[in-house]
């Protein structure tokens, strides 16, 4: 008869056997070959200029998508020159793989399901810029209370904790995390393991919440304790609101919402990445998911897309983690430019993080106020967010436009 220590001995080496296989399955024959800025240059250290900001991208990505813009905006992850991505947590709702996307929050179920984990997109992004990025699921359900560990998860559910934690342990340098959706594989690693975190997190870029607390936003409905955890955390927090008083759709200084009004620079972006848009915009299902990257881009698909408008939170927070400014050139033309690439006559603007203390209420809604005492976290200002949007509507497409598969 198997004691109880003994059973949990063995889940744990199941689920380190899982998350090996995991990371083994998406580097299979990428295992030293991963690229190098200057190659002549291996025996000489990196200058500090061209080192890349290690990150792990915790991101609500589905397939088929629930919200196309994880698909759209996941690719700045892979492809800025800026970004070391070591890993892909797949923060996934249980809700949403059901055939009607039951969110806990009435106002946001979604009748367009069923889906599952967004591990097709990641395999589909490393095969297009050459890269063995590992990639894992945290658990589907909302933490019981804001101290849970979730020790009582599947063990494939596990995986995701797991790989963050790993991936922070073996980590040289400090690591930046960004959440986009519940923030649950944060939360849950922070408590198990806070010193590591504490260690090796160079700073948590969390895109939720609303810059007001009269509003329940979206990724803190998801998972109320995580969030709550995270804001009373002692972790060096940044936070990106994603709505304002008035919703996700509203426009103000603090909250990172703006709006394309289409799509016709993919036709633009390399041809790979034309058939992932493609493949993800319009929800394919094709079975042979590489290997369709590797036809010309379907016409009719982009033909469709392009007249699309498109909703996007997550720029300003890529732009922050890859040291990007937003110019406005002597032309009169806007960039998203690295900062050793300004220029004397560009007039940068604003996408500031801003020392702030908080006040974080038990249901997930909090307030701020702008500080000059110490304190580890910092909120988002884009000044005026029309302005903000204008320059991002001509500095994005040209940005992505840029962007070429490896």
């Amino acid at each position: 008869m198997t004691s109880r220590n003994d059973s949990r001995s063995h889940q744990l080496h199941q689920r380190r056997g899982f998350l090996a296989a995991c990371a083994a399955c998406a580097a299979t024959s990428f295992a030293g070959r991963e690229p190098r800025a200057n190659a002549a240059a291996d025996n000489e250290p990196t200058p500090p200029a061209q080192r890349k900001v290690p990150v792990i991208d915790c991101t609500d990505l589905y397939h088929p998508h629930q919200d196309v813009g994880d698909n759209f905006d996941i690719v700045a992850a892979y492809a800025l020159p800026q970004v070391d991505l070591r890993a892909v947590v797949l923060d996934i709702t249980q809700g949403f793989r059901d055939a009607h996307g039951q969110h806990p929050d009435p106002k946001y179920r979604d009748p367009v399901g069923p889906r599952d984990p967004g591990y097709v997109p990641v395999a589909q992004l490393n095969y297009i810029f050459n890269r063995g990025v590992p990639c894992a699921c945290s658990p589907f359900t909302a933490m019981k209370s804001p101290t849970d560990k979730m020790l009582d998860a599947p063990g494939f559910q596990q995986a995701g904790i797991e790989l963050l934690l790993s991936t922070l342990e073996s980590a040289e340098t400090p690591v930046d995390v960004l959440s986009f959706g519940s923030a649950r594989t944060i939360a849950v690693a922070y408590n198990r393991q806070p010193e590591l975190m504490r260690a090796k997190v160079h700073r948590i870029h969390l895109c939720a919440g609303a810059s007001s607390a009269e509003y329940l936003e979206w990724n803190v409905a998801l998972d109320v304790h995580a969030h709550v955890r995270v804001l009373r955390s002692d972790l060096p927090v940044a936070i990106y609101p994603c709505a304002t008083k008035d919703g996700p759709f509203a426009y103000g200084p603090n909250n990172c919402f703006w709006k394309l009004p289409d799509l016709k620079f993919i036709a633009r972006m390399s041809p790979k990445l034309q058939a992932y848009m493609a493949y993800a915009f319009t929800r394919m299902t094709r079975s042979d998911f590489l290997r369709m990257l590797d036809e010309p881009p379907p016409d009719a698909a982009i033909r469709e897309i392009a007249g699309r408008p498109h909703n996007v939170w997550e720029t300003g927070v890529w732009a922050q983690v890859a040291n990007l400014r937003i110019v406005r050139r002597a032309d009169g033309v806007h960039r998203l430019v690295a900062a050793d690439q300004v220029r004397p006559d560009d007039k940068v603007l604003p996408n500031e993080l801003r020392p702030c203390k908080l006040d974080v209420r038990d249901d997930g809604l909090f307030s701020f106020q702008h500080t000059d005492r110490p304190t580890n976290f910092l909120m988002y200002d884009r000044g005026d967010p029309m302005e903000n949007e204008r320059a991002m509507r001509e500095a994005l497409p040209e940005l992505y436009a840029g962007f070429r598969a490896a």
